[in-house]
């Protein structure tokens, strides 16, 4: 937190002051507040201690007294707020691997779920795209503030064969260029927009290697959050994998594993400054998703928040006033 005015701060003395002199009224008032002409009977019926509740009506005035002295100082605090002309391209494998049961109710099924969660998540005013990529990729839905949209590509989604990854970052790149169009960028080099890429394993097809991909992103100032579906001891029935998939192709009835491939994906985060995630089941796959939705295509903001003080200090002016008539204690 920082303030506006923070010479006015030294108006917090008043605090302190106060209450020496409240104690000062405290010390007075049992100097001269002999009522009684037969000392030995006030003493038999007068309390020894004093109850210490009758000090919280001072409390809260003192801490009334000094909210109020902090907002003249204009304070303000660092938030996130949505950033401007923001972009959030979701790109999702949609390989044949994504038939995968080893996240329930399948791979590609756990995630369509979590991209809806995503879409709710994040900030209204954040357009959000879908490109999908198998053995090449798809621009599914252009980036749009219109969520049913969103939602109908995604309920579009079906696994189909190999995996480019390479080349769905260059597709999502682009997208996320035109979006944003000229807008600036920030102080850390990055423009605002971003790309969620969820894979359940390598890359088996395409011009572009990953991190070639990930060069295209990091060159436009554009940051990749990857997560990587699936668990290690996934397989696949070798009749619904289709040709060119996870490594796999006709393979009768023998069954395939389809392992995630976490590596790559941390190495396409890391080149990006992004974040990278695993995801071995579907609640945690949408865990992700919502803490990405909630936090992405965000820009770091200073607000001054005077009203917030300004408010804390009425509220605690009103319980002082309030707890004085119930405890009977006196304000300065």
């Amino acid at each position: 937190m920082t303030f506006g005015w923070p010479w006015l701060l030294l108006g917090l003395v008043i605090v302190p002051i106060t209450l020496a002199f409240a104690l000062w009224l405290e010390r007075r008032r049992s100097r001269y507040a002999v009522a009684f002409t037969n000392l030995d009977l006030l003493a038999s019926v007068a309390s020894t201690r004093r109850a210490p509740k009758r000090w919280i009506p001072l409390v809260l005035f003192l801490l009334a007294l000094a909210s109020a002295t902090a907002a003249l100082a204009r304070p303000r605090a660092h938030v996130s707020v949505p950033a401007g002309r923001a972009t959030v391209v979701l790109l999702v494998d949609v390989s044949g691997s994504m038939r995968a049961a080893d996240v329930k109710p399948t791979r590609l099924g756990a995630a369509q779920a979590a991209m809806a969660t995503f879409a709710d998540k994040v900030p209204k005013g954040v357009k959000v795209g879908l490109v999908s990529f198998s053995t090449g990729p798809n621009l599914l839905v252009v980036p749009t503030t219109d969520r049913t949209v969103l939602h109908e590509g995604v309920d579009l989604l079906a696994p189909e064969a190999g995996t480019a990854i390479g080349d769905g970052l260059q597709l999502a790149v682009q997208t996320v260029k035109q979006s944003v169009g000229d807008a600036p960028r920030g102080k850390d080099g990055k423009v605002p927009g971003a790309i969620v890429l969820l894979s359940d394993g390598a890359q088996t097809r395409g011009v572009l290697t990953p991190i070639q991909g990930a060069d295209k992103a990091r060159d436009a100032g554009i940051r990749v959050f990857t997560v990587a579906l699936g668990t290690d001891h996934g397989t696949l029935n070798g009749f619904g994998f289709g040709f060119g998939g996870n490594g796999g192709g006709f393979g009768g009835g023998r069954r395939f594993p389809v392992r995630p491939d976490p590596v790559t994906l941390a190495a396409i985060a890391r080149e990006t400054d992004g974040r990278t995630f695993r995801a071995e089941s579907a609640s945690k796959v949408n865990d992700v998703y919502k803490q990405l939705g909630q936090s992405i295509a965000h820009r770091p903001a200073t607000r001054e928040i005077s009203s917030w003080f300004v408010g804390a200090a009425a509220l605690l002016l009103l319980l002082s006033l309030g707890s004085a008539r119930i405890t009977g204690g006196r304000l300065p």
